[in-house]
C-alpha cells in the first residue's frame, strides 16, 4: 500500500462493507441513499492508470469489474449499468459499477450530474451476504482455475 494519504489505500473505499476480497483487488459497496446498486472496485495496491499494469493484471481486474456488474444485474435488475474509471479525485485505480433506473435522479444524464428530478422512492433491498455469495462464486472459481 502506498505511503501517501490516499483513501483507497488507507481505508475499504466504500460506505458499505468490503463483499469480497483477495490480495489483488476487493470489491465494495459504495452506495448511496439514490443509488444501492453501486459496488467499486479497487487495486489493492496504488496504481494510478491500467495502462501502469501488465496485460494480465489488466484482464484479471477486468474479470473482477464484469463479475461486480454481473452481480449488480442479477439482484437488482437496473434499467442501465454505467461502468467507469475516474480516478480524477482519488488518483488509485478503481472501477465504479452502478445500477441505474429510468427513474433515478439523474438518469439519463451521469449520476455525479446535477439531478433532473427527485429520488425515486424505490426501496432495494441489500443482502450483503447474497452479494459476497455471489462474487465470490464468480471470482473465487475463477482464481482457482487460473492457479491465482
Amino acid at each position: 500500500m502506498s505511503t501517501g494519504a490516499c483513501v483507497l489505500c488507507e481505508g475499504d473505499g466504500g460506505a458499505g462493507p468490503v463483499l469480497w476480497r483477495d490480495g489483488f483487488c476487493r470489491v465494495v459497496r459504495a452506495s448511496s441513499d439514490d443509488y444501492p446498486a453501486f459496488l467499486r472496485v479497487i487495486l489493492q495496491r496504488h496504481v494510478k492508470e491500467m495502462t501502469d499494469l501488465d496485460e494480465s493484471s489488466r484482464e484479471r481486474l477486468m474479470r473482477a469489474v464484469w463479475a461486480a456488474e454481473a452481480v449488480v444485474r442479477e439482484e437488482w435488475n437496473p434499467d442501465k449499468v454505467n461502468v467507469v474509471s475516474f480516478g480524477n479525485m482519488v488518483p488509485h485505480l478503481h472501477w465504479h459499477v452502478i445500477g441505474r433506473w429510468s427513474d433515478d435522479a439523474h438518469f439519463p444524464d451521469p449520476s455525479w450530474g446535477a439531478p433532473r428530478r427527485a429520488a425515486s422512492e424505490r426501496v432495494l433491498a441489500i443482502d450483503d451476504q447474497r452479494l459476497r455469495a455471489r462474487l465470490a462464486a464468480r471470482l473465487d472459481a475463477r482464481q482457482a482455475a487460473q492457479g491465482r
